[in-house]
């Protein structure tokens, strides 16, 4: 008789390295979905795809304090541990790693990993320290799960190359797999922070997507100028009286520098906006014909 799959919630860095140990050693395959909790759909997504990937899957629920700036929402980041771990039951997760903060960072903590250059630009400008904070925590819950495979949402897609350029420049025996960004039907894209919006909020807030829908056209329509594709985004979110642009930017695919005159190569289109105190991020790719 088959016994239904129970999940394990632990909170220690050690039982999880033991339990992935043995899955190695068995040899199956491990995907890892780190996430800082409040599971949406976009997460949903992410959990769905590393199910199906991989033998066994670890999804990590961690608000992690090195990532957020002193005047960010850390204390108010919200959290939702058991509507978490239904919705990682129904997708077949086979561990939730719910550490605390002393867990991952011991009284002596004092290695940080750092990535350059592509950090230092979109979000980098107004998060300062927050890409060291992400590129610790992941390093550390590569190591800890054991994992083949991790899974990102492709709408923080600074963050997904901040994560590819440092398993590439470390050699980290790991695939990065990337994810669709997954909207609501009115065009924002699913996030935690969602639940900060008012009902005045969350309508203005559809001038993100809208924005981007603006731009896409005038891209498939031939316009080929980064001038115009930021003016067009500029002027359409800011012509919303509850919004306050953080940036909007061209930039290269792979360098993340911003594209002056003529698009020429694969480009990243990025927003980063507060509607009221609120700061919402989206953005799509574009390669020319």
């Amino acid at each position: 008789m088959m016994t239904e799959k129970k999940i394990k919630i632990l909170s220690k860095p050690s039982e999880v390295q033991a339990i992935a140990s043995e899955w190695k050693k068995a040899g199956l395959s491990v995907g890892l979905v780190p996430t800082m909790g409040y599971l949406h759909d976009g997460h949903r997504s992410l959990i769905h795809r590393a199910c199906a990937e991989n033998d066994r899957v670890v999804v990590s629920i961690f608000v992690n304090p090195i990532q957020f700036g002193p005047t960010e929402d850390l204390a108010t980041y919200p959290r939702d541990l058991d509507a978490d771990s239904a919705l990682c039951e129904e997708e077949g997760v086979d561990i939730i790693f719910h550490p605390e903060p002393e867990d991952m960072y011991g009284p002596h903590f004092s290695t940080h990993v750092a990535v350059e250059k592509i950090t230092e630009t979109l979000c980098g400008v107004s998060r300062p320290t927050h890409f060291q904070g992400v590129t610790t925590v992941v390093s550390k819950l590569f190591h800890i799960s054991k994992a083949d495979r991790a899974y990102f949402g492709e709408k923080d897609a600074q963050q997904l190359a901040v994560i590819r350029r440092m398993t590439e420049d470390l050699n980290m025996d790991i695939e990065i797999v990337g994810c669709p960004i997954v909207r609501e039907e009115d065009g924002l894209a699913k996030s935690s922070r969602n639940k900060y919006l008012n009902p005045e909020e969350r309508k203005a807030a559809t001038v993100l997507s809208r924005s981007l829908s603006s731009a896409k056209k005038l891209l498939a329509d031939g316009e080929r100028s980064a001038d115009v594709i930021r003016r067009t985004i500029t002027e359409e979110i800011s012509a919303e009286p509850l919004s306050d642009i953080d940036y909007v930017s061209v930039v290269d695919s792979v360098t993340f520098e911003d594209i002056e005159g003529e698009i020429t190569t694969p480009v990243l289109v990025a927003i980063a906006v507060r509607i009221g105190t609120t700061r919402l991020i989206d953005n799509f790719s574009y390669s020319p014909q």
